[in-house]
């Protein structure tokens, strides 16, 4: 039997990883389809249940490196903490531990290039102002010792930067190369090369730093990680789209048992469950409408601003709002199976579908991080054994202009901004109430010339107002427009109809008129309200 899954996959760090997880699961047997976004970390997958089970697929990823777990569209409300969430303050932490043992290192490059340090100082010399400046010349050459350097880069290196290094094996493992593998590459070679020139060419030291480059492993893997942070914090703020969704839904659901009614959640209501709905609640689950008769807003689904009367045998979708009356219905969609839940579905599945830019970029990136290795060989080669003619003693400037051309390629924007663009331009319609059904959609919207709304209501302020009158009474002395006005507001004066309430607030306070009290009144669920007002019979609803 053809099984689909949805997994939520931990550890990605570049477009890359997605196409390593792909290119192992499709190894697979019993995977028929597989798409990977790195984008919203999630794997969408395809799969006979025969031939392979869902354990097996999850094992293949913790082989490649990664961790995945099932991706509940709708996730009940007592959930955990998000991965993501800690993932993303985990990163922070180490930003933070990087950037403090980075900034004297930064300092010393920066004061050191500017010409700003001394070795020495002769307080005698200076006057009182040049002796304070001298002062500090003196103490940010201490900045410079070879020593202190490596003591603060090496945490850096090795600490902060391990998850560079295990991201890099698991990739290697899998036959792919990522952009943790230049990270790890780039920033080993200028810490050990430094660690070299420091140790066993003590002649080359100046003021205990001349041609070391511990602060270029360090800021290298601050801004790495400062990119990742950045890049967490637009994939979270896009993901409140679909918690807002998931928001929509009621955490309890009043329901009847053996004649009681109770208060259970709502991950435990079960299909045939009557359930009750009181004014001002929403509407936890799908069904149908039993008994009672009220009025619901559902523009969270539809966007219509126009609420909608709803009696027996209508249908309820979870997540609308039941704004007056109560009424009493049968559970027929739960969970997964709600119309919400399904649209839930919908746009995670549009912000994991590609582009054909995206899979263009995909494709790219599977030969860049090799191109680059051979560039940076290449650029080795040619300074070492061309321009320099192997002379051992100028071997840093090859290899610096060799970690240089890995330095200035990772991160690749290419493989970072592409589905990360594509997220956040389908979170962003989400938010706004604009479903995009995949990638490919988005990417065509630049080419629109002309957009048609045929769906009533939809351009509109969402707020009902009175616009005008009509009088339709031959006899208008009797019958003029503030009188027949002054009535209608009268009777909707207790009304908790939405076209009730539009008449009596425009009454109110737009044309402020004298709101006399009724002596009877009655809605009638579906037509309108009845009132006495000063002796007259007013009917304001529907004609028939």
């Amino acid at each position: 039997m053809i099984e689909n899954v949805s997994l939520k996959i931990f550890g990605m760090t570049c477009a890359l990883c997605s196409a390593t997880i792909e290119s192992g699961l499709e190894r697979l047997e019993g995977v028929t389809k597989v798409k990977v976004s790195y984008a919203t970390e999630k794997a969408i997958l395809e799969y006979d249940d025969t031939k392979v089970q869902l354990p097996d697929i999850q094992k293949v990823i913790q082989h490649l490196g990664f961790s995945a777990e099932e991706n509940q569209v709708m996730p009940c409300i007592q959930r955990p903490i998000d991965r993501s969430d800690i993932e993303r303050n985990r990163i922070l932490r180490q930003l933070i531990i990087a950037g403090v043992f980075s900034l004297p290192l930064m300092l010393a490059m920066i004061l050191g290039g500017l010409g700003f340090c001394h070795d020495t100082f002769d307080p005698a010399s200076q006057t009182r102002w040049g002796t304070f400046v001298e002062y500090l010349r003196y103490r940010a050459s201490g900045l410079h010792d070879w020593r202190l350097q490596l003591i603060l880069a090496t945490p850096v290196q090795f600490i902060i930067g391990f998850r560079f290094y295990k991201n890099s094996f698991y990739a290697l493992r899998a036959k792919k190369a990522t952009m943790d593998l230049l990270v790890a590459i780039g920033t080993t070679a200028a810490y050990f090369y430094s660690l070299y020139i420091a140790i066993f060419q003590t002649y080359t030291v100046y003021l205990g730093m001349k041609d070391i480059y511990f602060e270029a492993s360090s800021v290298i893997i601050t801004l790495v990680l400062l990119g990742k942070y950045l890049e967490s914090l637009a994939k979270g703020r896009t993901s409140k789209a679909i918690q807002a969704l998931i928001a929509l839904r009621p955490k309890t659901a009043l329901i009847l048992r053996a004649g009681t009614e109770i208060s259970i959640p709502i991950d435990q209501v079960q299909i045939g469950d009557l359930i009750n709905v009181k004014p001002g609640e929403q509407v936890p689950v799908d069904g149908i409408i039993t008994q009672g008769y009220s009025v619901v807003d559902e523009s969270m689904l539809t966007g219509e601003s126009l609420p909608v009367d709803k009696r027996a045998d209508d249908f309820v979708t979870g997540g609308s709002l039941n704004q007056f009356g109560a009424f009493t219905f049968r559970a027929i969609g739960v969970g997964e199976k709600t119309v919400l839940a399904q649209i839930i579905k919908m746009v995670e599945e549009a912000q994991n579908s590609k582009a054909p830019i995206q899979k263009i970029a995909d494709r790219v990136c599977g030969y860049f991080v090799p191109f680059v290795l051979s560039v940076s060989f290449a650029t080795f080669f040619i300074w070492y054994f061309i321009i320099f003619h192997h002379t051992f003693f100028v071997i840093d400037k090859p290899i610096i202009y060799a970690v240089a051309v890995l330095v200035v390629a990772c991160p690749c924007a290419l493989g970072l901004a592409t589905p990360t663009a594509i997220m956040v331009g389908m979170g962003k319609g989400a938010q706004k109430g604009i479903l995009i059904k995949n990638g490919e959609e988005l990417e065509t919207v630049c080419k629109i010339k002309a957009i048609v709304f045929d769906k009533t209501g939809t351009l509109t302020t969402g707020k009902l107002e009175v616009t005008d009158v009509i009088l339709l009474h031959q006899d208008k002395e009797l019958w003029d427009e503030a009188r027949v006005l002054r009535l209608a507001v009268s009777a909707e004066k207790r009304s908790e109809h939405p076209l009730g309430k539009a008449i009596y607030q425009m009454g109110k306070t737009r044309i402020a008129l004298e709101i006399d009290d009724t002596e009877e009144f009655m809605a009638i669920p579906g037509k309108g309200v009845y009132a006495e007002i000063q002796g007259l019979s007013v009917l304001s609803g529907l004609r028939s």
